[in-house]
């Protein structure tokens, strides 16, 4: 039997591990975030919870049709709202960002499908408005429905270290086609990347995998 002395001496101990292991976690294995938006529609809805495996972007092994969520490369998004900074709401959720179960709203994120790895070719578009990636014409099934694969034209080839990022809901998506004019051309760096989505795990009405997608394959 447990004396209860002896698990309230235990019990901080406990704690700290969990938060340890909680950490660990966050930094090498799994993050969790929150779809603000609906540019990855059909494929994610807004206010969906996805837990993203932090392993590919450790390897370096992100693939052409991952779902990946990357730090902001170069101002695609404005400032954050710090106003509430001071809040009780905003101290929970700064607890909540430490243990990693909330992402760091100081490090502005957003979730893309990537569409063109280092060295890809990828132009939009063919006679039939589909996009073209190493001369190849590819069906992509994830496009919401009623969308082009891409109202603006662009002709890109992806630089070393960097990838080419599409949203799902092509309408509703400033992805790399509005950005090229950025320091990166419209692409993200590896390093910006923290890794690739693999389920949505809240609501669970919306619980789902989130397999790969590669056209070219």
């Amino acid at each position: 039997m447990f004396r209860k002395g002896s698990v309230l001496r235990e019990f901080p101990i406990l704690v700290i591990v969990a938060l340890l292991v909680s950490l660990v976690i966050k930094s090498f294995l799994v993050q969790f975030f929150f779809i603000p938006s609906g540019s990855m529609q059909n494929t994610l809805q807004i206010k969906d919870r996805v837990a993203v495996n932090k392993v590919p972007f450790i390897s370096r092994t992100i693939s052409r049709g991952d779902v990946v969520v990357f730090r902001d490369p170069a101002h695609w998004l404005p400032e954050p709202d710090a106003s509430n900074s001071g809040s009780i709401v905003a101290k929970i959720k700064e607890g909540f960002v430490a243990v990693g179960i909330l992402p760091n709203p100081a490090k502005q994120y957003l979730v893309k499908r990537v569409i063109g790895v280092a060295g890809d070719h990828v132009i939009c578009c063919d006679a039939k408005e589909r996009l073209m990636i190493n001369g190849k014409s590819i069906d992509e099934p994830y496009i919401f429905k009623g969308n082009k694969p891409s109202e603006m034209t662009f002709d890109i080839t992806v630089a070393t270290g960097k990838i080419w990022v599409m949203g799902d809901h092509r309408g509703a998506s400033a992805d790399s086609r509005y950005h090229q004019d950025d320091i990166n051309k419209g692409q993200v760096p590896l390093t910006r990347v923290t890794g690739r989505v693999v389920a949505v795990i809240w609501p669970f009405n919306n619980a789902k995998l989130i397999s790969k997608i590669d056209v070219l394959k």
